[in-house]
């Protein structure tokens, strides 16, 4: 322990474990309260590509739409005071999309603290309500454990964002530090009771829905429950902002049931005698501000899968609950088998056919026809096109006519953030250069 070619700073320590847990990515806003870690990712350079922001709102979304993309923890540091503010639009947003995330805050010195320092907040009491974990690494030898709980959270369960405070002595501090292992991502696996329940439950239906939402969702599992649709020959609709957990050119795709959701599937959902939540939160946007089922029973057959077990049973008391995690829920539902016929196949046949009606351009006033305007990129633009978009009305034209093409070519915060469009886009574009990404962006009216 004395020898000093084992003591690293703090700054050292953090990029050392960032490596560890397979970041290749951060974006940033420079601060001087964390100075020792600038310079440690400088130094690594060549496995770390630091993405330096003008304004740390714009950081804090690329890092929430690269979680997105990535299915792994967005990373971000930002200074401490005005900067944590700014990054919070990025926080909550990861929060209310189930995105993983870390941001990194520095922080005054521990000598100092608790006397309203230059820009000195509490990160505990700010973050709280929007985050899975919010702490403070007060000593350097104790960063890869802390790290190493911060990436494991951000990932387990529902995802979600995780807060780390760092004080400026602590990163400059010379210590001998343990080293750890890569996280390890952690999910419930559905049980085999609840699978048989649910297929038995399904062969009893007449008006059977699938809704798609939440996060935690990857390329494979997307797939997966592709798949389960197919065998069941199931309606499958998608929550606010989901849209792209399946083809939108699938011939079992019904449209979002979100705030643009058409009447008709209105109408279908509160007629649908079965309903399989899989993934989403059955939120205020997803339920029609919780009219569309009854509290706290639904009227409806409800399965509700989530990969977080505190959301199960919190508004809507399903019939079969099932915690487990969207790719192993997805596995296990692939391999289900589906009865010889089924008595919904018209059901499925009409939401499809409904559907696509409402694909087609409307009238407008004015010389722009917005509607027309997204049905010619539509039909023009490769079909992994990545999109954009914040918050406002003018996101409903895309919303509604274009048709997604599959998993993450949707990028949107469904806490209705504005300012996300752009931000998104650059990540997108920093992980997928060999894609087509646009920006749908406008303004909100009042």
């Amino acid at each position: 322990m004395n020898d000093n070619t084992m003591l690293r700073t703090g700054g050292q320590i953090l990029v050392d474990c960032l490596k560890t847990h397979g970041v290749d990515t951060a974006f940033c806003v420079p601060g001087e309260s964390y100075l020792a870690v600038l310079d440690a990712l400088y130094d690594e350079r060549e496995q770390i590509r630091l993405i330096v922001c003008r304004q740390e709102g714009g950081a804090s979304f690329m890092a929430e739409a690269y979680g997105k993309l990535r299915n792994r923890p967005g990373i971000c540091f930002v200074t401490r005071g005005p900067g944590a503010t700014n990054a919070a639009i990025g926080v909550h947003t990861a929060f209310q999309d189930s995105s993983p995330m870390i941001l990194f805050i520095g922080q005054v010195g521990t000598e100092i603290v608790e006397r309203e320092a230059f820009q000195e907040m509490d990160y505990r009491r700010m973050f709280g309500q929007m985050a899975k974990w919010v702490a403070q690494i007060d000593r350097a030898d104790r960063i890869p454990e802390y790290l190493s709980h911060a990436f494991h959270l951000a990932m387990s369960g529902r995802p979600g964002p995780v807060v780390l405070a760092l004080p400026e002595d602590m990163l400059v501090a010379r210590v001998a530090a343990p080293a750890a292992h890569p996280y390890t991502r952690i999910k419930a696996h559905p049980g085999d009771g609840d699978l048989r329940a649910m297929a038995d439950l399904l062969k009893s239906a007449s008006r059977p829905l699938v809704i798609l939402g939440g996060g935690d969702w990857s390329a494979t599992a997307c797939a997966d429950i592709a798949r389960f649709a197919k065998n069941f020959n199931l309606p499958v609709t998608c929550s606010f902002r989901r849209q792209d957990l399946i083809d939108n050119r699938d011939p079992l795709y019904a449209g979002e049931v979100g705030i643009a959701i058409s009447p008709e599937l209105k109408k279908h959902v509160r007629e649908a005698d079965v309903i399989l939540a899989i993934g989403p939160r059955l939120g205020e946007m997803t339920s029609g501000g919780y009219t569309l089922f009854e509290i706290p029973h639904p009227e409806h057959q409800l399965v509700h899968v989530h990969p977080g077990a505190e959301e199960l049973g919190r508004v809507y008391q399903a019939d079969i609950m099932i915690n487990a995690g969207m790719a192993e829920f997805a596995a296990a539902a692939a391999h289900l088998q589906a009865p010889a016929s089924s008595a919904w196949m018209q059901w499925t046949k009409t939401l499809r056919e409904e559907y696509l009606s409402t694909l087609n351009p409307v009238p407008m006033p004015g010389p722009l026809n917005l509607s027309e305007a997204v049905v010619w990129l539509r039909n023009r633009l490769p079909h992994d096109t990545i999109f954009t978009n914040g918050a406002g009305n003018f996101s409903g034209w895309l919303q509604r006519f274009h048709q997604y093409g599959g998993f993450r070519t949707q990028l949107a915060p469904t806490n209705g953030a504005m300012g996300y469009g752009v931000p998104a886009a650059i990540a997108a574009k920093l992980i997928h250069p060999e894609r087509v990404v646009v920006c749908f962006a406008g303004m909100a009216t009042f």
